[in-house]
């Protein structure tokens, strides 16, 4: 299989410009290693009726193109299934009933990394388990041999993060994002993942996961978010920015475009003309603070 990378949005809403300057990105870095880019629709969880159209629309209007069809997460439910059977089998897998207040309010395990699952479930009895069973379904986490894991990334080098018996199956049946995710680069083909660095601390849990499934872990580059003036992180109340909105005053796909590739100090114009130009070691390591684009043109 030729390799390829992606853009994996959740159908929540419209795109707003971080979206669709981290879009751009991951298309630059798989044009211009000669890689596939694929489209997968991420939406296992909180998807709005529309929202994917809107998404596909914006993405294709600043240029943005994609080879095959789209894939979507909510079609794949049979290869999240095998994968947590195999891991099951293996003896790798065990039932939680913990909410997520039991959580928070118990104790941490002795030398366990901050935020880790403190492990609750992991040792109860056939007869606990079958107890519990009545009060609350189960969610399946994995039973980690680790506690973290590194990986490589191209713009942050190594990274270290934590890894615990994190959750693989929620107790409402839907696949968690950290095992849907593998699964889904490695049926794809992808061995290329560009993404928002926010998604950084959750990546060696993937990477470890990866490697437990016997399945190649990607090249992974983290971008810089997108911040508003008050730097924290772009969200779509921050007024206009989507391509909806900032058409409604006066803005085109193209100018947002050309002001999200300056932003990266490449060339503006069809995405083609930075390809031949793009250096990842060139890119800004910080967030971009978004200067908005104005008011309407007269």
């Amino acid at each position: 299989m030729t390799s390829a990378g992606r853009f994996a949005p959740s159908p929540s809403g419209e795109l707003h410009v971080g979206n669709l300057r981290t879009a751009i990105l991951a298309w630059l870095f798989a044009r211009s290693t000669g890689r596939r880019f694929l489209m997968r629709v991420e939406d296992l969880d909180r998807a709005r009726a529309g929202a994917e159209a809107e998404q596909l629309r914006d993405l294709a209007a600043i240029g943005v193109t994609w080879d095959g069809g789209v894939v979507r997460q909510t079609d794949r439910g049979p290869l999240y299934a095998e994968a947590i059977s195999r891991l099951s089998a293996a003896g790798l897998t065990y039932e939680c009933f913990c909410t997520r207040r039991e959580i928070q309010e118990a104790p941490s395990a002795p030398h366990a990394p901050q935020g880790a699952y403190p492990g609750t479930c992991r040792d109860l009895s056939a007869a606990e388990r079958e107890a519990k069973r009545t009060v609350r379904p189960a969610a399946v986490r994995l039973r980690s041999a680790v506690t973290e894991a590194s990986v490589q990334d191209v713009l942050h080098g190594s990274y270290t993060g934590v890894v615990d018996d994190f959750v693989l199956r929620r107790n409402d049946g839907v696949t968690a994002y950290n095992l849907a995710v593998v699964i889904d680069d490695s049926a794809q083909g992808i061995d290329q993942v560009v993404r928002g660095d926010d998604l950084l601390p959750s990546t060696p849990r993937q990477a470890y996961l990866a490697s437990l499934l016997n399945m190649p872990v990607p090249e992974y580059a983290h971008v810089p978010l997108v911040l508003n003036a008050d730097g924290a992180r772009l969200a779509k109340r921050d007024g206009a920015v989507t391509l909806a909105d900032l058409a409604a005053v006066g803005h085109s796909a193209m100018e947002v475009r050309d002001a999200l590739l300056a932003s990266l100090g490449l060339p503006g114009g069809p995405l083609e003309h930075a390809v031949a130009v793009f250096d990842p070691g060139m890119l800004p390591r910080e967030p971009w603070a978004w200067p908005g684009l104005g008011g309407p043109h007269a």
